[in-house]
């Protein structure tokens, strides 16, 4: 195994693949550096003297610039280096698209055909709350049920719950409504209950409306002010849904209809190396069959946004995705917050520097492909493709958003661990071997091996094998744990 890794020749930086120790010769670029001091795995180190204010390298990109003078085999982080970024940007439409041409390979995966044409990789009974306070009705019902019918005849029974729907405004209540009207039409669901109190801002016979032309057949609505006993009618309600979705069966789809959502957290200076670029591997072949990827944490962009600005399929996808950086940006101005407090504690410790070098390595999960296009919070896929989606970098509301956009499954890298799940499944995809070995229950695929002397071509395949299994109903960890949740975003007042 190697003991490190130099990304792009550009670079004047170094990331360690294990721990070094202080007085360690290196051998780079065809000479010795001592190591000024010990460098932990995934954290950087000079291969040349770098004067102050000059900007240091990584991926090819300037990631800062050093506030000091820094020698070679020093170790290049949080103390040493400061971001270039700042305020909002105007941007110049400079199209730079690379061909991804990969041979078609007629791949297929087992899914269920719904009946207004969508496809699903999970057929699952779902209580879906308009506003929290039933939250805990639902759950009552939903523990009657599985104590009652064969759970086995489903992939699973689950309430999502949440804090809103009510005491809303603007923007909220919209938001809401829209996470909400996803999930409740989202494929991999072969039935639905729509719970509501009746009071709610989020009113059930507005959102009935809001949901469009929907199948009536597989999604009931309640609303339980309006019945004396709530507990039986809903529980006849969810029997009646049980048995007909549990008549559903698997069929050979093919993998044009997947669609991913790509998404990393508690990310570690490996994952621009390991798993990253694994899942853009696993998007430029998704998308060269005619399936769809969805990118999104858009503060962690910032940095990197012009790459895919470049991207873009036209002009005006390239005005959306300026629109979806800057307004962002300006959240963050009109909150008084600074637009680039980035990355976390834990990305620190694990050796990322700045945004731009968090934001540099996220990005490369969207490989090279075309963006499509672009969606605004709670917006469907229309377009299929690479998309980049509006939502923030918290994991739980981004992940929710990714599958409310429509996508089946979530691909979630991680160089520190988390066990969260979201509604649909959400694959952890480790940076290292070590989380994958610590963290068994947690960790469904360790890209790690890149490191280790696998081809990134090699562990694509493997991952694109095992994400087939999971679209035919392997389950995930956060499945089988059933850590399973949704968080809806949130800007304004609450009343």
């Amino acid at each position: 195994m190697p003991q490190h890794i130099i990304i792009d020749e550009k670079d004047n930086v170094a990331v360690a693949l294990t721990d070094l120790k202080k007085g360690s010769i290196i051998e780079a670029r065809n000479k010795k550096i001592e190591l000024k001091s010990d460098i932990n795995r995934a954290h950087k180190f000079a291969l040349v003297d770098i004067a102050k204010e000059e900007n240091i390298f990584k991926y090819g990109y300037a990631i800062g610039h050093a506030i000091t003078n820094i020698k070679a085999g020093e170790h290049v982080h949080a103390h040493n280096i400061k971001t270039n970024l700042s305020g909002v940007l105007n941007y110049k439409y400079e199209q730079q698209l690379t061909e991804v041409s990969l041979p078609f390979r007629n791949l297929t995966f087992k899914g269920y055909k719904r009946a207004n044409g969508d496809v699903g990789i999970r057929n699952e009974l779902w209580i879906v709350p308009t506003v929290g306070c039933v939250n805990g009705i639902g759950e009552r019902m939903l523990n009657a049920l599985k104590a009652e019918v064969d759970n086995s005849k489903l992939d699973g029974i689950e309430i999502f719950k949440h804090n809103y729907g009510c005491s809303q405004l603007g923007d909220d209540h919209k938001n809401t409504m829209k996470i909400l009207r996803d999930i409740v039409l989202h494929p991999n669901a072969g039935a639905v209950l729509v719970l509501g109190l009746g009071c709610e801002n989020n009113q059930p016979d507005v959102f009935e409306k809001f949901l469009g032309n929907y199948n009536k057949d597989r999604i009931k609505f309640l609303t339980t002010q309006k019945v004396q006993d709530e507990h039986e009618v809903g529980m006849e309600i969810l029997r009646n849904l049980f048995a007909k979705a549990s008549q559903d069966i698997r069929e050979d789809v093919p993998i044009s209809e997947l669609r991913i959502g790509l998404k990393c957290g508690g990310s570690d200076g490996m994952s621009g190396i390991t798993a990253n670029p694994l899942l853009g591997k696993l998007t430029d072949i998704l998308v060269s069959q005619g399936g769809t990827s969805v990118l999104t944490e858009v503060p962690e962009m910032f940095g990197a946004e012009t790459i895919l600005m470049a991207r873009s399929q036209d002009k005006a996808t390239f005005d959306k995705t300026v629109h979806l950086i800057n307004d962002f940006k300006n959240f963050f101005i009109e909150n008084k917050q600074p637009i680039y407090e980035n990355p976390s504690p834990g990305n620190k410790e694990g050796g990322i520097s700045t945004l731009e070098d968090k934001s540099l390595g996220c990005t490369t999960k969207c490989g090279k492909a075309t963006v499509r296009d672009v969606l605004m919070y709670g917006d469907q896929i229309t377009s299929k493709g690479l998309n980049l989606l509006s939502a923030p970098g918290n994991d739980l509301v981004a992940s929710t958003a990714l599958g409310a956009s429509g996508c089946h499954i979530v691909l979630f890298t991680t160089g520190r661990g988390t066990p969260f799940g979201s509604f649909v499944p959400t694959m952890k995809i480790s940076s290292n071997s070590q989380l994958a070995q610590n963290k068994p229950h947690w960790i469904d695929f360790n890209a790690g091996t890149v490191a280790e002397g696998k081809t990134l071509d090699e562990v694509a395949e493997e991952l694109l094998n095992y994400v087939i299994e999971v679209a035919n109903g392997k389950k995930v960890n956060n499945e089988i744990y059933n850590y399973r949740e949704i968080s809806i975003f949130k800007s304004g007042v609450t009343l």
